[in-house]
C-alpha cells in the first residue's frame, strides 16, 4: 500500500486534507502527517497518523520528514517571498525520499496570470518540472474564505470596498480544494497533470448581495480606481508597500485572471462545487449561535 504525505498539515487546508484520507478509508498509518510544530498535531498522532516534524526552512527536517516519501501532497508556503526556497526544501527532499508523486497547490490560471502572487508558483512549478517525478499541479483559485473571514468589517462598514471592477472570481470552500487534492493523491492515473480549479465564479457586487442575503443587513460593494483603493488600505493601517500589492491583486481580478470555466474542480470531488451562499451561511451562524 502506498503512504501518503501531506505537508504543513497542522494548517487549515492540510488538516481537512489529512481528515480525508482517514473519512476515505486509508488506514491512519498509512497517512504521514508533516508539520512544523508535532504538538499541533498530537490528537492525529493520537488516531494513528505518523505525524513527523518538518519546517520548510530547515532542509534537515524536511529530509527525514520525507526519507520514505511516496505520495506527497506539497501544500504551498504561507508566506510571499520565501516561497522559493522553501519549496525547494520540500521538492528535494521528496524526490531523495523516492517519492512517485508531488501533488502541488498552485495558482489559478498560472500560465499568464498577471496575479502579483503569481511568481513564486509559476517558479516552484518549474521546479517540480525538473525534478523528474510524476507531479500533479493543481491550480486553486481563491478560497471563499478569504471573504468569509472579513465578514464582521463587511458588515460594520455596510459596504466591500475595492478596485476589482466587476472581474469575476471562481472561489471554492477550503474543503472542496482538500477534497480535489485527496482526489488526486489516490489517484491510480501515472504521469503529470494540470487541473484548473475554481467554483461557480460571482463578482464582487454579488458577493455583496449574497452576504446582504444571509445576514438580513445591506453591504454593497464600492468600486475605485487601484490608487484611491491604495489610499483606503494606507488610511487602514497598511504600509505603502503592502497597499500596492493588494490593490495589484484587484487589478488582476478585474482583468479575469482569477476565473475559470474548468470543471475539474467539480469532477474530482465528484459532486457539485459547495455554493458561495453556503459557504457565507456558514460563517454566519458561527458568528451568531
Amino acid at each position: 500500500m502506498p503512504t501518503y504525505t501531506v505537508t504543513a498539515a497542522s494548517g487549515q487546508l492540510g488538516r481537512l486534507a489529512v481528515e480525508e484520507l482517514l473519512t476515505r478509508g486509508v488506514a491512519a498509518q498509512d497517512v504521514v502527517a508533516v508539520v512544523r510544530t508535532p504538538s499541533k498535531a498530537a490528537d492525529l498522532a493520537d488516531r494513528g497518523v505518523q505525524v513527523r516534524e518538518g519546517d520548510y526552512d530547515r532542509s534537515e527536517t524536511m529530509t527525514a520528514a520525507l526519507h520514505d516519501a511516496d505520495r506527497v501532497l506539497m501544500i504551498s508556503g504561507p508566506t510571499a517571498g520565501q516561497r522559493i526556497p522553501q519549496h525547494t526544501n520540500v521538492i528535494e527532499a521528496a524526490k531523495a525520499g523516492g517519492a512517485t508523486r508531488i501533488v502541488y497547490t498552485s495558482i489559478l490560471n498560472a500560465d499568464d496570470t498577471t496575479n502579483p502572487l503569481a511568481g513564486e508558483h509559476q517558479e516552484t512549478e518549474r521546479l517540480l518540472r525538473a525534478s523528474g517525478v510524476p507531479v500533479v499541479l493543481l491550480r486553486n483559485g481563491w478560497y471563499d474564505e478569504n471573504y468569509t473571514r472579513q465578514l464582521d468589517q463587511y458588515l460594520e462598514h455596510g459596504e466591500i470596498v475595492g478596485a476589482a471592477g466587476d472581474g469575476r472570481i471562481s472561489a471554492a470552500a477550503r474543503q472542496d480544494y482538500a477534497v480535489a487534492a485527496v482526489a488526486t493523491l489516490l489517484q491510480d492515473e501515472s504521469g503529470d497533470r494540470t487541473y484548473e480549479l475554481g467554483g461557480p465564479s460571482f463578482d464582487m457586487s454579488e458577493l455583496a448581495a449574497v452576504i446582504s442575503e444571509v445576514s438580513g443587513k445591506t453591504v454593497a460593494y464600492r468600486d475605485v480606481p487601484a490608487a484611491e483603493y491604495v489610499a483606503v488600505l494606507r488610511s487602514n493601517g497598511l504600509d505603502e508597500g503592502t497597499a500596492e500589492f493588494v490593490a495589484s491583486i484587484d487589478s488582476s481580478i478585474a482583468h479575469g485572471d482569477l476565473e475559470t470555466h474548468s470543471d475539474a474542480l467539480a469532477e474530482l470531488i465528484g459532486r457539485p462545487v459547495t455554493p458561495l451562499a453556503d459557504v457565507v451561511r456558514a460563517a454566519w451562524s458561527q458568528r451568531n449561535p
